[in-house]
């Protein structure tokens, strides 16, 4: 008998009430996005208080300034996110029912779009304020880690963006018909955990990497050097899952059980990946930029 692992008896909401009819929850998902938000924060804060990290010794923000920027960050999440989702995943759907695009609260978030949002917060903010660029993108950049740890333990929690068929002895087997609708499968269908896998990656192991480069090594001293690194990290740790995960089911058919959004002879990208191939050229941009910079 295959050795596979039953998923957790945890409800994805903390608690729920009922006020005037209507029924309130708190869910995992809103809480790692709470969380992440806060640690980020504190994280950017500590950072900025330690004068020596930056070039010429001087913190590129106060910290009345960052307050500001995370209201700006947290409406670019909001909006990118909501809009990537609609765009690269969903756009005939959406443009059928434009009204349900403000649905936030029904789900549907793309991390691709949300980190297009939070960029375009963060520059937009930055020249407003007469901020550099690049040493706030850097700042941004080293706390985001904690968050998409927390968010994919909640999309684990969640028993959503789970992985392809696997026979692992760590596969899992997740609940609901969807899960459980695996061709060529008799009985249970086990799947890979990737949001565990990208926890891990995207999480635990970029977040060690950048935290070490800016208290080790002084990497905010070479400006785009932690973005360089964040966007590239990223990008490669979800193209890689990308291979374990299960892809979305609009893009899986008949002749393309992959669910590739490319193709060519048999042989393509999901959309994750085609996502993620621009995000690793720009890091590697912005790492040669900053290596060639002087110090």
């Amino acid at each position: 008998m295959q050795a596979v692992l039953n998923f957790p008896d945890v409800s994805p909401e903390l608690f729920s009430i009922s006020l005037f009819g209507m029924e309130f929850a708190l869910r995992w998902y809103a809480l790692a996005y709470i969380v992440g938000i806060l640690i980020a924060w504190r994280m950017a804060l500590a950072a900025l208080r330690r004068t020596a990290l930056w070039p010429g010794d001087a913190s590129p923000m106060t910290a009345q300034q960052l307050e500001d920027l995370v209201t700006w960050i947290i409406v670019g999440v909001i909006v990118g996110g909501r809009l990537g989702f609609v765009l690269f995943y969903q756009p005939a759907y959406y443009l059928q029912n434009p009204v349900e695009i403000v649905k936030v609260w029904q789900g549907g978030m793309a991390f691709h779009g949300g980190l297009l949002g939070v960029v375009t917060a963060t520059l937009l903010y930055a020249r407003r304020h007469g901020i550099p660029g690049l040493a706030i993108s850097d700042l941004v950049a080293h706390t985001v880690p904690p968050g998409l740890f927390l968010g994919r333990l909640a999309n684990f929690i969640n028993a959503e963006l789970w992985g392809r068929p696997s026979e692992l002895p760590w596969a899992v087997i997740f609940p609901g018909a969807a899960a459980q609708d695996c061709p060529d499968v008799t009985g249970l269908c086990a799947r890979h955990p990737s949001q565990l896998y990208e926890a891990a990656l995207e999480g635990l192991l970029l977040g060690a990497l950048l935290l070490w480069l800016v208290y080790r090594r002084g990497a905010f001293r070479k400006p785009g050097l932690i973005l360089g690194t964040f966007l590239a990290g990223y990008g490669a740790s979800r193209f890689v899952v990308e291979f374990f995960r299960q892809p979305d089911a609009q893009f899986v058919a008949p002749g393309n059980p992959l669910g590739l959004a490319w193709q060519v002879g048999g042989y393509g990208l999901t959309m994750g990946q085609l996502l993620s191939l621009p995000m690793i050229a720009l890091g590697l941009w912005f790492l040669l930029r900053a290596r060639r910079a002087p110090v």
